[in-house]
């Protein structure tokens, strides 16, 4: 499996991401996720939709819960025809725990602790973590990439307003 250095950070700590670095045009991996209720959630159940992948490293982070926050309210300024999913490691109870608490209903959180196939396909595992890198992908109704994002230092936020300059350019 590929590893890179130099994409990201923690506290500006150098890591190092299995997998592939996506770029825009290319074609968004396949995925199997899981749900809040543990069953599994695959990509091809939003196909012919635009989905937004949110993905942080835990929801019980400061950090994390606002990239969350943030992507749930400006989700609303959105058609139905996008999706958007928060993807973490974090346990399906924990996701369903903290949507309760925060009153996230737009953003739909998804886990890859089980099939742990995100993370590699995306290029967003961290090796000496085990956890997932943040990062942000938009992606067309075809499955193509429109918008990668790997965000350079994993305490700071990404570009809220590129991905959804993305997916507004795609709807």
């Amino acid at each position: 499996m590929t590893e890179r250095t130099g994409v990201t950070t923690f506290q500006g700590k150098p890591l190092t991401l299995i997998g592939p670095a996506l770029a825009v045009g290319g074609d968004a991996p396949h995925f199997t996720l899981t749900a809040n209720d543990l069953s599994d959630l695959r990509c091809e159940t939003y196909h012919g939709k635009i989905m937004v992948l949110s993905v942080v490293p835990s929801l019980d982070t400061s950090v994390c819960a606002t990239q969350t926050r943030t992507f749930n309210q400006r989700a609303t300024q959105l058609s139905q025809e996008v999706v958007v999913l928060a993807v973490s490691m974090d346990l399906p109870f924990a996701q369903k725990r903290f949507c309760g608490a925060e009153g996230i209903d737009r953003v739909i959180t998804a886990s890859d602790y089980k099939h742990r196939s995100f993370g590699p396909a995306f290029g967003v595992l961290i090796k000496e973590l085990g956890l997932l890198a943040r990062a942000v992908f938009v992606i067309d109704r075809k499955g193509k990439l429109a918008h990668v994002e790997y965000v350079p230092e994993i305490t700071t936020e990404p570009n809220y307003d590129a991905a959804l300059r993305a997916v507004r350019a795609l709807s």
